[in-house]
């Protein structure tokens, strides 16, 4: 049974010299498959990011293909040119190096790259084209920020609204904070310090920034690094932050947004506990055709049913999530005290299994969810350092 389970399992990177940090992001990255069909359709120009960006495009093929594990050097040495922080080095080779900073590289260098949007499909299931031109990360990986800025010393002042990007949440950690929806709230909400038109000078503004757009994939990080000045090293925050498998992002939205995605919110979350109960009281029904055609009868039902409570806006914008809900695919652990020792390990949800597999570089094995809920901290073990989440499927 072992050996079979072996046979299931994908292969992994081997590790170039404390290059774990570079491999775990990249897996992680894969789990996501309109990024892998991106890829595809890109057409390579003579620029860096083109170039860096086509290989990451064969090494993921690469990966698709293998019968063992890959050596990623040509990738890893084209960024190192096009990033040559990466390639510090002391006498004992090759210094660790921060996972979040490599991650945050990569989809800079693939928004550069502008890596075209999957090919979509119409409600009858047939392929549309889809533009070149369209950026996959701008689509499905960047959400947007609506800040607004009120002054406190000045209260008559004009209230100040800004829009921004992002491509992902920081969860900022204290002793408030227990679960990554309360850090993640601790820096939607805080007191900045700008000058003041009214008071011809600096003052302080109470900045409460909302989410205007969800994209389909979000990306949240564990501010668990602090820059320690005695030490000289980025320290790290071992406390427990619990995480959810689904996490509902409805509170961190704008009051407009809210209203676009409550009703099939609402609606998803009752069939979650219809479905639940339904488990329940036909646990020990007899299955049979008849059943099987009046539940097929029923799912089309609800599916028309859902598909009519998506917002028209948000169904309009390839990419979004119109739900507010999502599913954790992919985590990024690190085990250390600090950033630029220890080693990092990603942890990718096995599709359509409620199994995860561990990629520790070239070593692969198969885990369970609870493994993955022990990722949240307080202690010496493998710490979540950044979570990958998916819109959960609404059909």
């Amino acid at each position: 049974m072992l050996d079979k389970i072996q046979l299931e399992l994908p292969f992994g990177l081997q590790n170039l010299g404390n290059t774990g940090y570079m491999n775990s992001t990249l897996q992680c990255l894969r789990v996501i498959p309109e990024l892998q069909e991106s890829l595809n359709r890109f057409t390579s120009g003579s620029s860096v990011a083109d170039k860096l960006t086509t290989s990451l495009r064969d090494l993921y093929n690469n990966l698709n293909q293998a019968t063992e594990s890959v050596v990623p050097l040509h990738f890893l040495q084209l960024f190192r040119s096009v990033f040559p922080q990466f390639a510090q080095n002391t006498a004992d080779g090759f210094m660790q190096q921060d996972a979040e900073e490599c991650w945050t590289q990569i989809i800079s260098i693939l928004k550069q790259a502008n890596i075209p949007i999957p090919s979509q499909h119409s409600s009858d299931g047939e392929k549309v084209s889809s533009s070149t031109e369209e950026s996959f990360i701008d689509h499905y990986m960047t959400g947007e920020f609506t800040s607004t800025l009120k002054c406190l010393e000045a209260p008559e002042e004009r209230e100040i609204v800004i829009k921004e990007n992002f491509t992902k949440l920081n969860c900022h950690i204290s002793i408030l904070v227990n679960y990554v929806q309360d850090g993640i709230m601790m820096g939607l909400d805080e007191k900045i310090e700008k000058n003041s038109p009214t008071l011809r000078r600096m003052a302080i503004y109470d900045k409460t920034t909302r989410i205007s757009r969800l994209p389909s994939y979000l990306t949240v990080q564990f501010v668990r690094f602090f820059w320690k000045s005695d030490r000289r090293v980025k320290s790290k925050i071992l406390r427990k932050v619990k995480f959810p498998m689904e996490l509902d992002v409805t509170n961190f939205c704008t009051d407009e947004l809210k209203n676009k995605i409550l009703p099939l919110k609402n609606r998803l979350q009752e069939l979650e506990k219809e479905r639940k109960g339904s488990k329940e009281s036909t646990q020990f029904a007899v299955n049979n055709n008849v059943q099987d055609t009046v539940t097929d009868s029923k799912n089309n039902e609800i599916v028309e049913e859902i598909k009519k409570l998506i917002d028209p806006e948000l169904n309009k914008d390839i990419g979004a999530n119109v739900s507010g809900l999502y599913e954790l695919c992919a985590v990024l652990t690190h085990i250390g005290r600090s950033a630029e020792s220890g080693k990092y390990i990603g942890w990718v949800h096995k599709e359509n299994s409620v199994d995860w597999i561990q990629y520790d570089d070239d070593k692969v094995s198969i885990v369970s969810q609870e493994d993955i809920l022990k990722l949240d901290g307080g202690g010496d073990w493998h710490i979540a350092y950044m979570l990958l989440y998916r819109s959960k499927k609404i059909a």
